[in-house]
């Protein structure tokens, strides 16, 4: 799906939030190698479940025509420096939901990507008879919890040891739902 493009100034920064396009597929591809090796807070260390540019293509062409998905990006000048999808699920019984996803590149936290990310997501759920936007989030990612929660997200439930990461310790993982009524 499509959305209108969005413009927004925070913290001194212009920058812009708009639905992915073909020709954004290569930068894509280098820009989530580099988040996945930013942060822990994502499911993948750097390198794993790479997409290359064509991969990127097909999710695109898929997520442009498929009604209950939507990829967009966050932009400053011509760079993408962050993205979101919310992906639809096709049987009958999930219809009503989508699953929710955000990451930004360091360098640009703290300038509101994310949160705007989001609210266009669910500004879109919301307008196209989406019922539920789930999401996961690692327990320790304090900041993106507040940020759900202020935004209408509750948890849902833990899963308890999901993930391993660098120290070498289990960290749960927080499920988080939006319901719209």
């Amino acid at each position: 799906m499509i959305i209108n493009k969005q413009e927004f100034y925070v913290n001194g920064l212009n920058y812009t939030v708009r639905s992915a396009i073909d020709k954004d597929a290569a930068d894509l591809s280098e820009l989530r190698l580099q988040i996945d090796g930013e942060t822990e807070n994502l499911d993948r260390e750097q390198g794993e479940a790479f997409i290359d540019t064509s991969g990127f293509e097909q999710i695109i062409q898929t997520d442009t025509v498929k009604p209950r998905n939507l990829f967009l990006v966050a932009v400053v000048g011509e760079r993408i420096v962050g993205f979101s999808r919310c992906e639809g699920i096709y049987l009958n019984r999930f219809a009503h939901k989508v699953e929710f996803g955000v990451c930004v590149c360091k360098e640009f936290w703290r300038y509101g990507m994310g949160k705007n990310l989001l609210k266009a997501s669910i500004d879109w759920a919301d307008s196209n008879g989406i019922q539920k936007m789930a999401l996961n989030v690692l327990e320790t990612n304090h900041k993106a919890i507040a940020l759900y929660k202020k935004l209408g997200f509750e948890s849902e439930g833990i899963l308890k040891k999901d993930k391993i990461l660098s120290d070498g310790k289990y960290h749960n993982t927080v499920m988080m739902g939006r319901f719209n009524e």
